[in-house]
């Protein structure tokens, strides 16, 4: 018997969500690890759509667009009274008004940051407040030594969080059956990880198994994430439950490969690897293949318990020329979205380093193989 992946392919979207609705007729998780850029929002809204054409919205989601319903009116005149206005127009806000919910997501809210906030439901706008230090504060006086300051603007971090953790609740009310949300049969998640540290991360991860292990035959849900540790903490969690796990790709422009990792460990960075052997193959590598690379190199020396990436290429042949070539050429802020290709000489570098680390710790790469594109 091959243990080799199952490798699906797919030349356009709709046939790729027809996949997935597919597997969660027989599964209650499907998770899916991508890269940034491969297209998830787009894979995400394509689901969501395909409810719609089936005859009726099904899918609550979370993504991009989720963080678009919300929006600020920053007091341009008076740079004063900040709020967050929120589009009520969508189905993701049904019952909100009735459901008065400010402390079922409070009781998130208050495991990952440090403000407080108001919804207002007649104008559909939300205030902030936070605890600062007073400045008039002195010792053996009156004065407090914190005052809260309202209508203060969040961080985009902030922000982030404050949307999701209003998901989280809007998840528990639809798994508890409210009336408001019973349209609601998939749960589609893209990305929830902003901003994050690492304990974070993993309390983010914690608090959503929670409420989807309760939602087990009642929803179905999708994950996609490119944050290894988020993933991770996902599928160490769900191991136990029935659920399809891939690694997405892309392509070319319209398409997208699953591959199936549910028999296997699934150590993403050794699929980013994988992404960088075929790039230097192909020749097409750009100038944020570098800060891939340097990533990959970094996490390996983590697990190796080294105090420095460079010390995965240490002994090998030109050490010290790689080791700074990954500390200039892995700073820029290269976009993987637009693209720009290396000169020859980089190229000739880049695939240098990986060959020799590659060499140096004969990591499995997992291939993506050519099997019949449907």
């Amino acid at each position: 018997m091959s243990n080799k992946p199952k490798i699906y392919k797919y030349k356009t979207l709709p046939r790729l969500v027809t996949r997935l609705r597919d597997d969660l007729n027989n599964s209650d998780f499907v998770l899916l690890y991508a890269y940034n850029g491969t297209g998830k929002t787009r894979i995400s809204m394509a689901f969501k759509d395909k409810g719609k054409q089936l005859g009726n919205s099904d899918t609550l989601y979370f993504n991009a667009f989720t963080e678009d319903l919300f929006y600020w009116d920053n007091d341009l005149d008076n740079d004063r009274d900040r709020t967050l206005k929120i589009n009520s127009k969508s189905n993701f806000f049904n019952g909100f008004r009735e459901l008065a919910l400010e402390e079922k997501i409070f009781a998130y809210l208050e495991r990952y940051a440090e403000f407080d906030f108001k919804i207002d439901y007649e104008k559909w706008q939300v205030v902030f407040s936070k605890n600062i230090k007073n400045p008039k504060y002195k010792t053996n006086t009156e004065e407090p030594e914190y005052i809260i300051q309202d209508n203060i603007k969040i961080s985009r971090g902030e922000e982030n969080i404050f949307i999701w953790c209003i998901f989280l609740v809007i998840c528990e009310l639809t798994i508890d059956g409210d009336e408001a949300y019973n349209w609601v049969k998939y749960i589609y998640i893209d990305d929830p990880i902003s901003s994050l540290d690492d304990n974070n991360t993993i309390a983010v991860a914690s608090d959503l198994v929670k409420i989807l292990k309760k939602g087990v035959g009642k929803v179905k849900m999708i994950l996609s994430s490119h944050h290894n540790l988020f993933f991770n903490v996902m599928c160490n969690e769900l191991k136990k439950n029935n659920h399809k796990r891939y690694f997405l790709h892309k392509n070319g422009t319209e398409g997208h490969t699953l591959r199936a990792t549910d028999d296997t460990p699934f150590f993403h960075h050794v699929a980013l690897l994988s992404e960088l052997k075929r790039v230097a193959e192909s020749n097409k590598i750009s100038t944020y293949h570098f800060n891939m690379l340097r990533s990959t190199l970094e996490k390996t020396a983590t697990f190796f318990g080294f105090d420095d990436f460079s010390k995965c290429i240490h002994g090998i042949n030109d050490e010290v020329l790689y080791a700074r070539a990954l500390n200039l050429l892995s700073h820029g802020k290269y976009s993987i979205y637009e693209p720009v290709e290396m000169g020859v000489d980089n190229k000739e570098l880049f695939k240098n380093i990986l060959n020799e680390f590659l060499v140096k710790y004969e990591f499995y790469l997992p291939e993506v193989l050519d099997e019949e594109i449907k």
